[in-house]
């Protein structure tokens, strides 16, 4: 019994895990940044901010409409000059409230609420821009390691297969105990650096795992070759990006704030009303009752005067970071189309070098079985191979990394994957 509850534990698990990819074809960037959207509390977070903000804009709009409710109050009243001492004066009515003026406070704040609404959809598009950041981090990281291993792989069977050969002419007599001895070290070497990268691996694989919610066992990576544009292209729509137009909603949400408080200087104008249902007394026969209302300003001890300069200095702090934040743009694109660029060039040198060290190598295997080179030699060029190729790898991912955060950074990242939603 022990042993089939630890098997219906393990299917139980499996399956509150989630379904995972088809590992054959392996994840790619776009399904993992899909499943990190569905899986993020801070895009989920947002959109709720979304929705907090159509609530307020509901607010300020009500200001502009009457406000009508049914009002049903008795009032009991002593009057010893009736039989009981007491008497009743039920009333039953409708009331209707309508401001007319109150110094456009009510356009000011809708109009507020519309730049509130629209910045926090500029700040979800950012957030959803922000968490393809993470996933790309996390996917390439993971890639270089996935790759890093694969080379390992091959480079430790390489070893064994040169430790072999090396064993075998030892038994012949044409290979030194010392060549089998250096021939083991770097093959124990090789152990140690497969599993350090396994390790670290590892690390980014869980943090894959923690943003999408799903298991990842491989990645597969389609992506065209990377080929920028003019730099000038991306820093065109630099003031287009999301967090740039978020901070733009958020100054002209700060000037509305002016418009409210300066609406506190003017007199308002109200209208109330009454339409009776039932009611006694000397006002039995009226039906309705209308009372207009002006209140006009005179002195609030300096409060209304503070509320506007308040109002205008933070106005004032929001076109600044504005600003700021079109200048940070511009030389955030800046850093990141020299990363970008830089790490395409080096890409391609190492590309080269790895050719060359591959050649080098396949030379070097041929002029042992000649006896032309010693077996140092051999295992040298296998080395440098191997290190070519891992720097080759790594570079080749981090372009296509620092290539994605040139999107973000620029946001271009929408317009080129179509990310609408």
């Amino acid at each position: 019994m022990p042993r089939f509850y630890s098997i219906v534990l393990s299917i139980t698990l499996i399956a509150l895990a989630g379904p995972a990819f088809a590992q054959d074809e392996g994840l790619s960037i776009t399904e993992a940044y899909h499943l990190a959207l569905k899986q993020s509390e801070t895009v989920a977070i947002q959109q709720e901010v979304i929705k907090e903000a159509e609530g307020r804009f509901l607010q300020a709009f009500s200001g502009l409409l009457p406000e009508v409710s049914y009002v049903v109050s008795e009032e009991r009243r002593e009057e010893p000059s009736t039989s009981s001492g007491r008497r009743r004066i039920p009333v039953r009515k409708f009331t209707f409230s309508q401001p007319l003026f109150t110094g456009f406070k009510e356009f000011a704040a809708i109009a507020a609420s519309r730049a509130e609404k629209q910045q926090r959809q500029y700040e979800l598009q950012r957030a959803k821009e922000l968490l393809f950041t993470d996933v790309a981090d996390a996917f390439y990281f993971y890639l270089s390691y996935q790759d890093d291993i694969e080379t390992l792989t091959t480079v430790h069977d390489a070893l064994t297969e040169r430790l072999k050969e090396l064993n075998e002419r030892q038994e012949l007599g044409r290979s030194r105990a010392s060549e089998v001895a250096s021939a083991q070290a770097r093959l124990s070497r090789s152990e140690a650096d497969l599993e350090e990268v396994k390790g670290q691996g590892e690390i980014y694989r869980q943090l894959l795992e923690f943003l999408t919610g799903h298991r990842i066992d491989k990645l597969k990576d389609g992506a065209e070759p990377i080929e920028l544009s003019m730099i000038e292209n991306y820093l065109a729509k630099a003031d287009q990006r999301s967090d740039v137009q978020a901070a733009r909603e958020a100054a002209q949400l700060a000037k509305s704030g002016i418009g409210v408080a300066r609406a506190n200087f003017f007199p308002s104008v109200s209208a109330d009303g009454n339409y009776y249902e039932h009611q006694v007394g000397p006002a039995a026969n009226n039906d309705w009752d209308v009372t207009f209302t002006v209140d006009v300003p005179l002195f609030q001890g300096g409060e209304n005067i503070g509320l506007y300069k308040e109002a205008k200095s933070v106005a004032a702090q929001e076109d600044l970071r504005y600003a700021q934040l079109k200048r940070t743009a511009d030389l955030q694109v800046k850093n990141a189309y020299t990363s970008a660029h830089v790490m395409i060039r080096q890409e391609e040198a190492l590309q080269r070098a790895y050719k060359a060290a591959d050649e080098n190598y396949a030379f070097q295997r041929e002029d042992y079985r000649k006896n032309l080179v010693n077996n140092l030699e051999v295992l040298q060029a296998l080395e440098d191979l191997q290190d070519m190729r891992r720097a080759w790898t790594s570079a080749k991912n981090e372009t296509k990394r620092l290539y994605w955060n040139l999107l973000v950074t620029s946001g271009e990242l929408h317009d080129t994957l179509g990310f609408s939603d």
